[in-house]
């Protein structure tokens, strides 16, 4: 289980790197939940997404009921603010879906924004 979620994580990492190498930026789609939440956290795509290339993975979904498997990953801006990102992982099209994306807050997640608050 460790090895596929190390995987996983590795694979997110390297399309993150990809995208911004592409001229077209296309190992990364953005839902439009995903970017209504981007504008209201006030980022841009960029700078998330050169956060994924060091993101880890915090909780892995199960694929059942899901078209992609998908994932909580923890990542750091450039500007030193955390930030949580929903990503599906479509392997078989070498791509990313960006389901959503947030701050974290105190009132859910630890210090280390990596474990929830039971």
């Amino acid at each position: 289980m460790q090895d596929k979620i190390q995987d996983r994580q590795a694979f997110i990492r390297q399309k993150a790197k990809q995208n911004q190498a592409a001229p077209q930026h296309t190992k990364i789609l953005w839902s439009r939940h995903g970017i209504a939440e981007l504008i209201n956290e006030g980022w841009n795509r960029l700078l998330v997404e050169e956060g994924l290339q060091r993101c880890e993975i915090i909780e892995d979904y199960p694929a059942l009921h899901r078209p992609l498997p998908d994932c909580l990953v923890m990542g750091w801006l450039a500007t030193g603010e955390p930030f949580h990102a929903v990503i599906a992982v479509d392997e078989a099209n070498d791509r990313l879906l960006i389901v959503t994306v947030y701050k974290p807050s105190p009132e859910e997640w630890e210090d280390d924004w990596r474990t929830r608050k039971r």
